[in-house]
């Protein structure tokens, strides 16, 4: 990388990674600068990021939010701001250089949108934009020549173990064709990859989202701990690589140290490891196609010792089957998924389901809305919204 100082926004700053963003880029000051941060009401967290680093803009998701932030850091000289046409700005600003997009759920689809079609370089985080929308995002970064990256450590994984070549984006690669047999997706396998099946039904959210190795949001936890968030993984890495669900196998490694593999025709299996923190990826991605320093610890073979592997279970994990069903499905089923997952999920962490039920509500709303094959975003907003009415409803008449 030159030394040219290139502009960042972050979209989710106060999130797990916009946090570890903030902190790589604060070990890199010379390289990088703070231009525009967004968060969704964490309105006293948002204020000391602020006065730590100083961005010429910062956007709260509504205007009472914003009022309330902008009391907080009167004389400091941050623009403040609030709602959907914010976000999308400080995402394409002609400043901008560079985008972390890790706002959680839908409301991250557009806003990512709007750095892509302005070209920028990409940092993917945000799993809803490629498991919603997936044909029309890659078709838009092809279109827009932006530069994607991704963030989620197993598809940073895979993108640092397949050919240094590889685009995404470009959608005629195949992975025969690049001598590539399979790609294997690592998954921890969460708190409950042990948990006897007959107490499921017992699991509360406190023990769903203590996740044995990684330090994440709630609603990501109990992905974790349901698997759902390997099926959005598995969906995510199709668009993202270009390949098919049966190209890629999903495999348990509860040390999380490799965090994804390929394997190739000649017998070789790159893979990449690493301690779990997501200083990794995120700096990978911030300085590619050089490195830069992460404040990560070095990982150390001897003291892991040794790393284990299984397969992933679907009785236990139901919601990889569901997963699977919707990509093969396609169309607007895996945005049907994605909605009814997060309804669910909500439900668990407000104690109003049992952790069990979140598959079936996911199961019962794929059921219940058919999939069709849309080239319209609004459409796929339209059946996102319709999805998460569904599967409220269902919640409303199920009993704990």
């Amino acid at each position: 990388m030159d030394q040219t100082t290139r502009q960042v926004t972050i979209l989710g700053a106060t999130g797990s990674i916009g946090q570890s963003t903030l902190d790589v880029l604060a070990r890199h000051p010379e390289q990088y600068q703070l231009y525009a941060v967004s968060a969704h009401t964490q309105v006293d967290k948002m204020a000391d990021i602020c006065r730590q680093f100083k961005p010429t803009i910062a956007v709260m998701a509504d205007e009472a939010s914003a009022a309330q932030l902008k009391s907080l850091l009167d004389g400091q000289g941050v623009e403040v701001r609030g709602g959907v046409d914010a976000l999308n700005e400080i995402a394409s600003a002609e400043q901008v250089d560079i985008v972390m997009a890790a706002i959680v759920g839908a409301v991250g689809l557009m806003p990512t949108l709007s750095a892509v079609r302005a070209g920028k370089r990409v940092l993917l985080a945000n799993k809803e934009t490629l498991v919603m929308a997936g044909h029309l995002f890659m078709r838009e970064v092809a279109e827009h020549q932006a530069q994607l990256l991704p963030i989620d450590s197993e598809h940073n994984a895979m993108f640092q173990c397949l050919p240094n070549d590889y685009t995404l984006g470009k959608s005629d690669q195949g992975l025969a064709r690049r001598g590539i047999s399979k790609i294997l997706l690592t998954g921890s396998g969460g708190p409950f990859r042990e948990t006897p099946l007959d107490e499921f039904d017992h699991i509360t959210p406190e023990q769903a989202i203590a996740h044995p190795n990684w330090s994440m949001g709630p609603k990501i936890s109990v992905d974790s701990a349901t698997m759902m968030n390997k099926g959005l993984e598995l969906i995510e890495a199709c668009w993202l690589f270009d390949v098919t669900h049966r190209d890629i196998d999903i495999v348990l490694h509860p040390e999380s140290i490799i965090h994804s593999m390929v394997a190739y025709a000649d017998g070789s299996v790159l893979a990449q490891m690493g301690n779990p923190d997501m200083r990794t990826p995120i700096a990978h991605a911030l300085a590619w196609p050089n490195r830069i320093d992460s404040g990560v610890e070095p990982l150390d073979l001897i003291k892991v010792s040794q790393l284990n592997f299984e397969i992933a279970d679907e009785q236990r994990f139901p919601c990889l089957r569901l997963a699977r069903q919707a990509i093969q499905q396609g169309g607007t089923s895996m945005a049907i998924l994605n909605a009814a997952n997060e309804i669910a999920v909500q439900a668990f962490l407000s104690g109003r389901i049992k952790f069990t039920r979140i598959s079936s509500i996911i199961d019962q709303t794929l059921q219940h809305l058919p999939s069709k094959e849309t080239d319209s975003l609004q459409e796929i907003l339209s059946i996102d919204q319709s999805a998460r009415e569904h599967a409220t409803s269902l919640i409303a008449t199920m009993n704990i």
